[in-house]
Order: C-alpha cells, then structure tokens, then sequence
C-alpha cells in the first residue's frame, strides 16, 4: 500500500471521539510539604536538588557542583557562566561536545519530581538531551502537588514545544544493567529559588 492510502484508511477508520472523564480534583489533594516531596521524588529518580537562598549565589553553587564544566550554555539570564553562545541558527549537531547546560524550569511536580521545561526557555530544543550536565532552575512557588495542577496550569500557556524531564537519562536492558545517560544527560541538578 502506498503512504497516501494507509494514512487515508486510518482517517476513514477512525474511532469516534469519546469526552475526557470527569475527574474529582479534590481526590487528590494532600497536605504535604512540596518542596520536601519534590526534592525526595527527583533524588529518587537519580537527580540532585540544591534550596538557594536568593539568587545571589547561583553561579557560585553552580561551579561547585561542575567543576570541571569548560562548555557551558547558560539559557537564564541569571547566570553568568555561559562560555558557549548558541542562537535559534546553531547547528545542533554542534553541541555535542556541551558539558553544561543551565536552563530555567517554569513549574515542577511533587509527585514525580518532573520539571516542566518550554522551548522559549531551551533556544535549541535538543540542548537539554545533548549536553553531559543538566542544571535546572524552579521557584519554589511554581511546584505543583500533582500531574493534574501542572496540566491545568500547562493549558493555560501558548501552544508551543515543551516537555517535562525527571532525572538524568537511564535505561535497564534485560540483564538489569542500569546506564545513566544513555539518551541525555549524565546528571540533572535541580536549584530551588
């Protein structure tokens, strides 16, 4: 079959839409610490979280932690630490060798530790899964309890690129081999604002 006449048997056989259910918001809520259960959730998940008092010592705790970060993309204005300029024009294929990427979070979650990240935030959408090291930046205002606040504050945005990202990358093959890094980032370092 060609491309045309199976996309067209799909569209023709297509199962009609069904309302997205009804659900009781209030279920969910709990009286927890947010902070706590997020910090606990992303080291769970193999990252690293950092509370900082102000922004003031950012770059500082910054190069504590990376040391030996030479390549670094810092997207936040915050920071002073960016000695890699890249641009919407930026090959992608070109950042491979990036030890460090410093990027701002618009909101996380506690449940699972995920950071909500927008392209407007990223200039090349494939920087926060090419580099070696990831940092991220959240205000402590903008964790949410659960998926289903991050959603509804998610819908309320323009429609463009993002993603939610919970840890450095990891992959188990069969034999329970644990690789960190396997598709993205080595280490992820959460700082709390």
């Amino acid at each position: 079959m060609s491309r045309e006449s199976i996309l067209n048997a799909v569209k023709n056989n297509k199962p009609e839409a069904l309302p997205l259910p009804k659900i009781d918001l209030n279920l969910f809520e709990e009286d927890i610490d947010l902070v706590k259960t997020f910090i606990e959730n992303v080291e769970f998940v193999g990252g690293r979280v950092v509370q900082l008092n102000g922004m003031d010592n950012l770059d500082t705790e910054i190069k504590k932690l990376y040391t030996n970060a030479s390549k670094i993309v810092s997207c936040v204005k915050e920071s002073n630490l960016g000695t890699v300029s890249i641009s919407k024009d930026t090959e992608p294929h070109g950042l491979e060798d990036i030890d460090l990427a410093i990027i701002k979070g618009e909101l996380a979650v506690a449940e699972n530790g995920a950071v909500w990240i927008v392209e407007n935030d990223v200039t090349i959408r494939v920087l926060p899964f090419i580099t070696n090291d990831l940092v991220l930046l959240i205000n402590k205002e903008n964790i949410h309890l659960h998926m289903h606040s991050a959603y509804e504050s998610i819908s309320k945005r323009d429609r463009t690129f993002g993603f939610f990202l919970s840890g450095p990358s990891k992959t188990a093959d069969i034999e329970q081999c644990l690789v960190i890094g396997a598709q993205g980032a080595v280490s992820l370092t959460v700082l709390i604002l």
